[in-house]
């Protein structure tokens, strides 16, 4: 069964109160969705339990990129890139192509960049080309990297800043349509094979062999039985593995409505002034939207589910990305913002841009694996390393399509939902079979149809208003269209009732 509803969700915690799972997940982002569907396609029995809604923290707030690790090049981290490139490959041809397009990468040569940069630039370029053909990824899917002309540097990039403009560097990388909906088709994934997933469960306690967990929507307790347990709680990990060392770092986006830009077709790289392999970036989104980020600050004391943006942050990402622009942005350019957090590893005194992101995975001394470290792209390499641990069955997820990945797109959809369902796009539609107002927005001007909110409930797990509009449609990026199909989204959520 591949939809996840209430009905769903209370059958599963019900039937995890007697009898017991090969293992337990705890955590509801891409690593514990990832892990629940590795094991799970290996015909392991799985509960995986998550403290709120899927993809809450900080699988929800990436860049959104399925990247090839170049900026690891300049710390010599040859490995991770390699590792990089092969998962990026996965994602884009074999799981996920239908939720991952190649993007442009642009980078202006301008008067902040000296000729050296430029210099370094094209030559990790090449060298991280190279990594493209390693993992075997064909030209088809990711064009090699060249010098673009001062006109087509101003065609893909329209409000970019001429004064000094010499051309620019192009690169092609992987963008995701949307991280939480990918953390929500692997889940769902899972499901199909056997998974038991419970979100608003948090877990109380662990050990080797399960958890005390409590229903956060009844608030009754249970205890859940494993013969083994994996801790994958991200930047939150510690607190079920004291021993875990992390320095959590936070990243800060801003949301722009494209038209502001010109409507950028690619996305444009700005160096941070002073500070050596460290660029803030303007990234094109569907719906009309940019996203500009990133900052990369160490985050000290308690992790909060979700950070604040500081007033500094905002100036700094709109002050840096302002050096590379015709025109200066203004406060008033900032529909939205969001910020996440990265669970690093800890690492020696410095910049938490120039820690590792590599993964590990540790077995505690209460008998509890934790997976921490890593990265959105590398999630799945993750997954199975963790599972390596547990059982000889190979792995299979490196093949293993995502649901809405293949399989034939019913004519005469909105283009809008083959783009953010594939091939389930037709099931989608169908909800509006005896409602055809459901093919319409949600609100005006708002570019959400009716049946998302009615699928997010009928087949995704949402329970919420805030499931549906933070991390079903991403419609709280910008906060105008969120107040606006609040009502909407409400309704849907009675409908299901």
């Amino acid at each position: 069964m591949t939809l996840l509803t209430a009905a769903r969700r209370a059958a599963d915690l019900d039937a995890l109160t007697t009898g017991s799972v090969d293992l337990l997940v705890v955590g509801g982002g891409v690593t514990g969705c990832g892990v629940a569907l590795d094991a799970a396609s290996r015909g392991l029995s799985v509960a995986l339990v998550e403290a709120a809604d899927l993809a809450h923290g900080t699988s929800r707030w990436s860049s959104k990129l399925v990247h090839g690790g170049l900026r690891y090049l300049a710390t010599h981290d040859f490995d991770l890139v390699l590792e990089s490139a092969r998962e990026r490959d996965v994602l884009l041809r074999r799981t996920a192509p239908h939720l991952v397009r190649p993007l442009p990468m642009v980078v202006p040569l301008s008067r902040d960049l000296s000729p050296r940069s430029g210099v370094l630039f094209d030559v990790g370029h090449r060298v991280a080309d190279g990594f493209r053909l390693a993992a075997r990824t064909p030209r088809s899917a990711l064009p090699r990297p060249r010098r673009l002309s001062v006109c087509e540097t101003t065609r893909l990039l329209p409000a970019v800043r001429r004064d000094g403009l010499r051309g620019a560097l192009l690169n092609w990388d992987g963008q995701l349509e949307d991280d939480a909906r990918l953390v929500v088709g692997i889940a769902r994934t899972a499901a199909a094979h056997g998974a038991r997933l419970v979100t608003y469960a948090r877990a109380l306690s662990v050990d080797g062999t399960g958890a005390t967990v409590r229903d956060e929507r009844t608030g009754a307790t249970l205890r859940i039985a494993a013969r083994a347990v994996v801790n994958a709680t991200g930047a939150w990990a510690d607190t079920l593995a004291p021993q875990t060392r992390l320095q959590p770092s936070k990243g800060v986006h801003l949301v722009l409505q494209a038209a502001t830009l010109g409507s950028p077709t690619a996305s444009m790289t700005v160096p941070v002034p002073g500070e050596p392999n460290r660029y803030v970036f303007a990234l094109p989104h569907p719906d009309g939207l940019v996203h500009v980020g990133l900052t990369d600050d160490a985050l000290d004391g308690p992790v909060p589910d979700v950070p604040p943006v500081l007033d500094s942050e905002v100036e700094f990402l709109m002050t840096t990305l302002s050096r590379g622009l015709e025109l200066p942005l203004s406060r008033s350019d900032v529909v939205g913002s969001f910020a996440g957090v990265r669970p690093l590893l800890a690492g020696v005194q410095g910049r938490t841009a120039d820690l590792s992101r590599r993964h590990a995975v540790r077995l505690g001394d209460d008998g509890v694996w934790t997976v921490y470290g890593g990265k959105l792209t590398t999630y799945r390499r993750m997954a199975q390393d963790a599972v390596d641990l547990l059982t000889d069955v190979p792995c299979r997820t490196r093949d293993l399509p995502l649901l809405g990945a293949v399989g034939p797109v019913t004519k005469g959809v909105p283009a809008r939902l083959v783009r953010r369902y594939g091939a389930e796009a037709g099931a989608v539609a169908a909800l509006a079979d005896d409602d055809p107002r459901l093919l319409e927005p949600v609100a005006p001007g708002v570019p959400v149809l009716g049946v998302e909110l009615a699928w997010g409930v009928h087949a995704e797990g949402a329970l919420t208003v805030a499931d549906l509009l933070e991390r079903r449609t991403r419609l709280s990026f910008v906060g105008e269209w969120e107040r606006a199909a609040r009502p909407a989204a409400e309704q849907a959520l009675g409908a299901s009732v």
